[in-house]
């Protein structure tokens, strides 16, 4: 179940504008560092987020997500600068809002376009969480660490929804400052830092800090 429709979509542009000022401020140098994505630098994580908005945008669901579609937007946007990149997003951005605008309840708690699993409202929190995940990735290939307010709250809950359909064990994600988030239905409660448990459940982080193993690994 996705955080509610409310939330999302006043908290969604304000990361957009985050993220294209984190985009922007990476120099020609760190446009270039290898990031933990296998086979991108900083920059190529920058155009797959920002590519894949551009697709939401232009109705090109089909295929979202997968393998492919990622190295697309990435080679679509080959030899453009952080500037350029930012300039992208920053365009498209009224246009984004716009679409979130549109959605009453009844379409959010609706089947997300493109065939694609879960609902609407849960395919907009991927998108979020993926944001807020890639923009990370790009600090670290520059060598920042993350702002002390990053917002974990999509991801923890995109990652409670991937585990709940691979039918993880019924536990129930209580962070501090957060919503308990149930996987499963909900059951003993795992509890320590959002921040930490949302890189260990996407592979970029050590799960054994959290009493885990790698098998909470939502992309592995």
């Amino acid at each position: 179940m996705s955080l509610p429709r409310t939330v999302t979509t006043a908290q969604f542009e304000p990361e957009l504008r985050r993220f294209e000022s984190l985009v922007r401020s990476v120099d020609a140098a760190g446009w270039d560092q290898p990031s933990r994505c296998t086979g991108w630098s900083a920059g190529d994580v920058a155009k797959h987020v920002v590519g894949q908005f551009a697709d939401v945008a232009a109705g090109r669901f089909d295929g979202l997500g997968s393998d492919e579609a990622t190295q697309r937007e990435v080679d679509e946007r080959v030899g453009k600068g952080p500037s350029e990149v930012a300039d992208e997003l920053a365009e498209l951005q009224p246009q984004l809002a716009g679409l979130l605008a549109l959605f009453d309840d009844d379409a959010w708690a609706g089947p997300a376009p493109g065939g694609a699993a879960g609902t609407l409202g849960e395919g907009v929190e991927a998108l979020w969480s993926d944001m807020v995940l890639h923009a990370d990735d790009i600090r670290s290939a520059i060598g920042q660490t993350a702002p002390a307010d990053v917002d974990p709250k999509a991801a923890v809950s995109h990652i409670a929804d991937v585990l709940t359909q691979r039918g993880w064990p019924a536990m129930t994600l209580q962070f501090d400052g957060l919503p308990a988030f149930t996987v499963s239905g909900g059951g003993e409660p795992l509890t320590g830092d959002a921040w930490a448990f949302a890189l260990a459940a996407t592979g970029r982080g050590n799960p054994q800090d959290l009493g885990l193993d790698e098998s909470i690994n939502i992309y592995a």
